[in-house]
């Protein structure tokens, strides 16, 4: 392996404000070289890393440089300003999305048995986690919701299918807005949403798997759906 190219492709990605795609990284050169060649120098540069602060990702809009998770509570204290912190409502909804994508306001009411307020779909628009692809061929064509490259971006995933799979009980999440989400395999469900260090028992909100990805619990400030039949 040329080292130079090696060498250049490393300071591009440690230099770079956004994360590179191969097909952009073979620009650097004016010889040349295919996206194929680039992901092996890639995946030497990852094995480089291995044992640092740094870590080389590839995520959904390319491939970035970041701190591992390990190091996040010492570099917490360099900016202590608090990240935006969100509510078991707009976790809940987060997973009905992220996990039964596309789907509709009406159908993540029905998992979660509760109303979906607006405040909680618009804080989950404004973060960039969650859009409208489309809509239901159904009474009122209601939109169809679906998360977007920026929330797999912030989990650090390069696409779908490397979401944690609920019944694996998988590895940690990376850092998303607050805090964490954590697959807790001691857990007598198999996921747990974990907020921020520090947060109380209440703001801990269990997220059981299954066909339907039922979540039991509701939030204090939303109405329960009323689904007892009219007599």
């Amino acid at each position: 392996m040329d080292d130079h190219k090696k060498r250049v492709i490393e300071t591009a990605l440690l230099c770079a404000q956004e994360p590179i795609t191969a097909m952009d990284l073979t620009r650097l050169f004016t010889d040349e070289l295919s996206p194929a060649v680039i992901e092996e120098v890639l995946t030497a540069i990852q094995e480089d890393w291995q044992d640092k602060g740094m870590e080389l990702v590839h995520i959904a809009t390319g491939w970035r440089f970041q701190s591992r998770l390990s190091m996040r509570e010492y570099l917490d204290r360099l900016t202590p300003e608090k990240p935006p912190r969100y509510s078991r409502a707009v976790m809940e909804t987060l997973a009905i999305i992220a996990y039964r994508q596309p789907v509709t306001r009406g159908e993540i009411e029905e998992i979660r048995g509760v109303a979906v307020s607006s405040n909680v779909m618009k804080q989950l628009e404004d973060r960039g986690w969650v859009e409208v692809i489309g809509h239901k061929e159904t009474i009122g064509r209601p939109g169809l919701y679906a998360t977007t490259k920026q929330f797999l971006d912030d989990l650090s995933l390069p696409n779908l299918q490397s979401l944690p799979l609920l019944e694996d009980a998988a590895p940690t999440f990376e850092s998303l807005g607050q805090g964490v989400i954590e697959f807790d395999q001691t857990a007598t469900v198999e996921t747990v949403i974990t907020m921020e260090e520090g947060s109380t028992s209440d703001d801990q909100q269990e997220v059981e798997s299954g066909p339907g990805l039922e979540i039991d619990a509701q939030s204090d400030d939303e109405p329960k759906l009323d689904n007892t039949p009219n007599h």
